[in-house]
């Protein structure tokens, strides 16, 4: 297995001034990377902006001894976002990884979301990923290495665990694996490598201000460290990462499927036939573990 190398990398990590953002780039800076530490400043619900915030992170990083820089663009808008990756490339010309961890939860239950408030998720966890990696794309394509790493949820991806009011959180995070999948597959030929992570920690989007006993965000970091770097070579993952355990998963098609002609799979041709066959129809797809 390749080792991990980040010396002479250039990584951009959005909503890193805090929490899951800032212990990936603490990380990351640690291997050797030169941090692109991007944070609007927002406040949990994903409103307000204060430029300090990734300051005071790039400051903390620096007495470290690791190399970072701030931005705080808005990513809300392709503009935005477009204006950020540009402003990044400025700085010394490459850029090797992008991770977009910038998001927050809010909560409206069905009948009080609100059409303001699902666009405005959507565009900073599904729209922004998609914007910051079509500007940072022709970079890699040249250089002909990149890696980026998408945020999604459990409480998306598992009807186990989702919460009542996450509505529109769940939409965008759900997104993200879509794009994962497709940038994965348009990024192969380029070597660019294109993942997710379902990332669980105790932060201030839990209402944890102070460092939690467990599920503590630097147990995470690790796991989005290797994602961004030379030794994943292998995109559509989704890396599930909480307190210093991980577990990748992606959706693999059953043996002997011709797509879309023959599932496999049960035969019914009307709704009452379906119906008697649901119990054969309906099945979980437990995850394996080894």
């Amino acid at each position: 297995m390749t080792q991990p190398v980040f010396t002479g990398r250039t990584v951009l990590i959005t909503g890193a001034g805090r929490g899951l953002g800032l212990a990936y780039a603490r990380e990351i800076g640690r291997l050797g990377a030169t941090v692109l530490l991007h944070d609007v400043g927002a406040n949990t619900d994903g409103a307000g902006t204060d430029p300090a915030i990734a300051e005071k992170a790039v400051a903390t990083l620096r007495r470290e001894q690791i190399e970072a820089h701030p931005f705080h663009h808005s990513i809300d808008t392709r503009d935005g976002c477009h204006g950020l990756v540009g402003d990044c490339l400025a700085l010394n010309g490459r850029l090797d990884a992008v991770i977009h961890n910038a998001g927050w939860v809010g909560h409206e239950r069905i009948g009080e979301v609100r059409e303001a408030s699902f666009d405005r998720m959507m565009a900073v966890m599904a729209k922004a990923p998609l914007w910051i990696a079509q500007a940072a794309w022709p970079a890699m394509r040249d250089a002909g290495y990149g890696r980026i790493v998408l945020t999604t949820s459990c409480r998306a991806l598992y009807p186990q665990y989702v919460q009542r009011g996450l509505a529109s959180y769940a939409a965008a995070k759900m997104a993200a694996v879509g794009i994962v999948n497709v940038l994965a597959g348009e990024g192969a030929e380029h070597g660019i490598v294109v993942n997710a992570v379902s990332p669980v920690a105790r932060t201030r989007m839990w209402g944890v201000e102070g460092e939690p006993e467990d599920l503590k965000p630097e147990a995470v970091a690790p796991g989005v460290a290797f994602l961004a770097s030379d030794a994943c070579t292998e995109g559509g993952w989704i890396l599930r990462a909480a307190n210093g355990q991980f577990h990748a998963t992606r959706a693999v098609e059953a043996e002997g499927v011709s797509y879309p002609l023959d599932l496999r799979a049960v035969p019914a041709g009307t709704c009452a036939a379906v119906a008697e066959a649901w119990e054969r129809i309906a099945v979980p797809a437990r995850e394996p573990r080894l």
